[in-house]
C-alpha cells in the first residue's frame, strides 16, 4: 500500500469513527419514546338524565380504585381489573371527588346542586352534604392542614370545608374563576385562575393567597401538575394553548413548549420523569424532564376526541381519560356527545 492510500484509508477510519461518534451522542440526548399505547376501553353505561358529561378522574392507588365523573354520576372501577365496582349517583352534574381515607369519607363536588357530597368509602353510600357556591368544580384534600378545598368557577372563589365535621371554614375570595390545582403536602396549594392568566399560591394554615404567578406566555391556565422533588410546576393553558413549567420559589416561568387546543388535565409521573398533557382534541403530549430546568417533547399521542380529562395510576403508570362518541360539528362548531356511548380510556406501556 503507498503512503497515499494509507493515508486516504486513515482518514476514512476517522469520518467513520466520528460519524459513530456523533449518532451515538444524538441518540443519548434523545428523549426516550413513552412506549404508551390503547390498552383496553372501557364503556361506562349511560348516565341518568342521558345527557353525556365526563370531568376529573382521580385515581387511589392504594384501595386500587378509580373514580370517574360521568354527568349525574360517579363510576368507580378496579384499577388492576377494569371492572366497574359500583355507582354514586342521585348528582346533578359532578366534576370531582376528594378523598380523605384516614376519615373513610369521599367527598364529590356538584357543581349544578353548589354542593358538596359525602360518601362512604367502603359502601359507596351518600351519607351528607354540605352547601358550597355556584359551579363548584375542582376539588382537592390538603394533608398538612387536613381540609378540603373546592375551587368555585363561577362564584370566584374556593370553599374550605373540614372533613371530619363536615362544616365549612372559610370562603376564600381568588380573584377570578379559578380551574385545577394541586398540593405540595407541605400547606401550599397552587391553583390555576384561567380568568387572570395566574397561578394563585394558597397558604393553607393561614387561608390565604400570598402569591400570584404569571403564566405567560401561556393564558386560560386550567390544567396543573407539580414536581415536589425538584420544585417545578407545570400548568398547561388554552389560550394561547401551552405548557409552561415554572419554579415553585420564584413563580418564574423557566420555560414554554406549545400542545392542542382544548388542554384540561396535566400529570406528572416521578419515576419516568415524563409530564403528560391531554386535550380535546384527542391528543396526549409527552414531554420529559431532562433536568429541573429543561423539558424535551418525546411525542404526541393520538387519542380520541373529547378525551381531555386525565388521571395516571402511579403504581401501574397506566394514563385513563374518559370520552365519549361524538356527532358532527354543528353551526357553531361544536361536536355533539353521543347519549350513552361514555366511556374510560387505559393507556399502559
Amino acid at each position: 500500500m503507498t503512503l497515499s492510500s494509507m493515508r486516504v484509508s486513515s482518514m476514512c477510519r476517522l469520518a467513520v469513527c466520528t460519524l459513530f461518534i456523533f449518532c451515538g451522542v444524538v441518540a443519548m440526548a434523545a428523549p426516550p419514546a413513552s412506549g404508551y399505547h390503547l390498552v383496553k376501553k372501557v364503556p361506562l353505561g349511560k348516565a341518568a338524565g342521558g345527557a353525556e358529561y365526563f370531568d376529573y378522574i382521580t385515581v387511589d392507588a392504594d384501595a386500587r380504585r378509580i373514580y370517574v365523573s360521568h354527568g349525574s354520576e360517579f363510576k368507580i372501577l378496579d384499577a388492576d381489573n377494569f371492572s366497574v365496582l359500583g355507582t354514586i349517583s342521585g348528582l346533578k352534574r359532578c366534576h370531582g371527588v376528594a378523598l380523605v381515607p384516614e376519615l373513610g369519607k369521599g367527598f364529590i363536588t356538584d357543581g349544578e346542586a353548589a354542593s358538596v357530597v359525602v360518601f362512604d368509602l367502603k359502601t359507596l353510600k351518600k351519607t351528607g352534604e354540605i352547601k358550597s357556591y355556584p359551579d363548584t368544580d375542582a376539588i382537592l384534600y390538603d394533608p398538612a392542614s387536613k381540609l378540603i378545598f373546592t375551587f368555585n368557577g363561577d362564584s370566584k372563589n374556593s370553599t374550605i370545608i373540614d372533613p371530619a365535621k363536615e362544616t365549612v371554614v372559610k370562603a376564600l375570595d381568588l380573584g377570578g374563576a379559578p380551574e385545577q390545582a394541586v398540593p405540595d403536602g407541605n400547606g401550599i396549594v397552587y391553583d390555576n385562575i384561567a380568568e387572570t392568566n395566574e397561578v394563585a399560591v394558597i397558604d393553607t394554615k393561614s387561608l390565604t393567597v400570598r402569591s400570584r404567578w404569571k403564566v405567560s406566555p401561556a393564558g386560560e391556565p386550567v390544567a396543573i401538575a407539580l414536581d415536589r422533588e425538584h420544585g417545578r410546576l407545570f400548568s398547561a393553558g388554552r389560550g394561547p394553548a401551552m405548557l409552561v413549567m415554572l419554579d415553585v420559589d420564584s413563580g418564574k416561568v423557566l420555560q414554554s413548549l406549545p400542545i392542542s387546543e382544548g388542554v384540561d388535565s396535566n400529570v406528572f409521573d416521578p419515576d419516568s420523569g415524563m409530564v403528560f398533557s391531554s386535550s380535546r382534541a384527542g391528543k396526549i403530549h409527552v414531554f420529559h424532564e431532562d433536568s429541573a430546568d429543561k423539558l424535551s417533547a418525546v411525542e404526541t399521542i393520538n387519542t380520541e376526541y373529547g378525551a381531555k380529562t386525565m388521571a395516571i395510576d402511579p403504581k401501574t403508570h397506566n394514563l385513563f381519560l374518559s370520552t365519549s362518541d361524538f356527532g358532527p360539528a354543528g353551526a357553531k362548531g361544536k361536536r355533539p356527545a353521543i347519549s350513552g356511548t361514555a366511556h374510560l380510556l387505559i393507556y399502559g406501556k
